[in-house]
């Protein structure tokens, strides 16, 4: 399955719905850059970490009324934050 169908899925939109896919492929690409920025040299989106994390920016900044975006915001910079220092995704364990 594509990753933006697995987006479209944990925003609660049909897969078939194709109304979105501009707004949802520009959020996946804003989360990529965003943990590149930040270091992280493995973006694989096979990845579940990688994965869990571009899903959850993407449920914090879709749309324009989401009660839960806060929540979800402060969710994807604790994951963004472990994998900064995870070695393993190209941080190092003892930044802190």
């Amino acid at each position: 399955m594509a990753l933006i169908d697995d987006v479209k899925i944990a925003l609660r939109i049909s897969a078939t719905n194709s109304s979105f896919n501009t707004e949802i492929n520009d959020l996946i690409s804003a989360a990529q850059r965003d943990l590149q920025v930040s270091g992280i040299k493995v973006t694989d989106t096979s990845d579940p970490l990688i994965k869990r994390a571009i899903t959850t920016y993407c449920k914090a900044y879709f749309g324009y009324d989401n009660p839960e975006a806060e929540r979800f915001e402060k969710a994807y910079n604790a994951i963004k934050l472990h994998l900064m220092l995870s070695s393993e995704y190209g941080g190092t364990e003892d930044a802190i």
